[in-house]
């Protein structure tokens, strides 16, 4: 069957309308036969929002939006974006405006709501939401690290202007001279290191030699240490503290007037009874060497003996009148 010219001219216009209309919904991000629902969300700023990016429902592609234009003189612009009605959530959920990634992009991601709330329709309006992205977080930090950058370089500029005031001519050229004498200073202990150093290093050998000698003696200290323990020090040294102990109660007593001693250290009278006896003992001595006749008479031819007589100055006689 062979169809006419006109059949052929009117299937090519028809084909033709209907590419055009599928092509025209395809640019516009709106499919041609869809059952989803249609929703708007107003923001103040889209960031960059563009017609035919995805929207979705925890990370899931569940639409597309469709336009974005003014709302009114205010500014506000109001989106149009498309959801499957496969998943249904409540009109009370958010329409949030997020980052799609680090170098830029935004995207719509409803956060459902299922409360008692009517579910959402073709024609509603979403609360809306924005949700700060990276450059923003890193503005809104930064912004007061700047602000303190800027006071800080300000501060110092203040400083430098007021260090240029107090430094007249006089205080720069003080300043310079000590700065010059803190170097010579530095110079003069760099050679006192220097010189330290050249005098280790030529006494090497002596100072090793010193140390070894020194560790020799730390050794025979404690080998001495250990012979003097080995030989019995510490039984030496508890007798001896014993024997301090002994003679300390030793002294107590006699001071207590125990004993022969402690008596001979408290009895007073025989102190003054020795102290006499003493006295009397040196008179008697001394006597006996002025007046030997007194004590001794030697007769060699049988004489009579003589009667002794007391010399006038007799010291015994004396020290009685005293």
């Amino acid at each position: 069957m062979k169809l006419s010219r006109e059949i052929k001219t009117g299937i090519i216009v028809i084909g033709g309308i209907l590419l055009f209309i599928l092509g025209f919904s395809y640019l516009k991000s709106t499919p041609l036969f869809d059952n989803s629902k249609t929703l708007y969300a107003v923001y103040d700023h889209v960031g960059g929002l563009q017609p035919g990016t995805q929207v979705s429902i925890n990370g899931f592609n569940v639409g597309s939006v469709n336009d974005i234009k003014f709302k009114d003189a205010s500014g506000k612009l109001i989106v149009t974006f498309s959801v499957n009605n496969n998943f249904s959530f409540s009109r009370n959920s958010k329409a949030e405006l997020y980052d799609t990634g680090i170098i830029g992009g935004k995207g719509i991601q409803i956060k459902p709501v299922f409360d008692d709330a009517p579910s959402a329709k073709s024609g509603d309006t979403l609360i809306t939401n924005t949700r700060p992205g990276l450059t923003d977080l890193l503005q809104q930090k930064l912004t007061p690290l700047q602000l303190k950058v800027e006071d800080a370089f300000t501060n110092a500029d203040s400083l430098l202007m007021n260090v240029n005031q107090i430094l007249d001519t006089k205080a720069k050229r003080d300043l310079q001279e000590s700065l010059s004498g803190l170097n010579s200073t530095i110079s003069s202990f760099k050679r006192s290191a220097d010189i330290l150093s050249n005098i280790l290093s030529d006494n090497q050998s002596k100072l090793d030699s010193s140390m070894t000698n020194f560790q020799k003696l730390t050794y025979n200290f404690a080998s001495l240490s250990d012979s003097l323990n080995n030989a019995g020090l510490g039984r030496t040294l508890a007798s001896l503290e014993s024997t301090v102990a002994n003679l300390d109660k030793v002294l107590a007593g006699i001071e207590r007037g125990d004993g022969t001693l402690g008596k001979l250290m408290q009895d007073e009278q025989l102190y003054a009874n020795l102290n006499n006896a003493s006295k009397e003992l040196d008179l008697l001595l001394q006597d006996f060497r002025l007046n030997p006749k007194r004590y001794v008479n030697v007769s060699v031819f049988g004489k009579k003996q003589k009667d002794y007589t007391v010399p006038e100055d007799d010291p015994a006689e004396k020290t009685e009148d005293q």
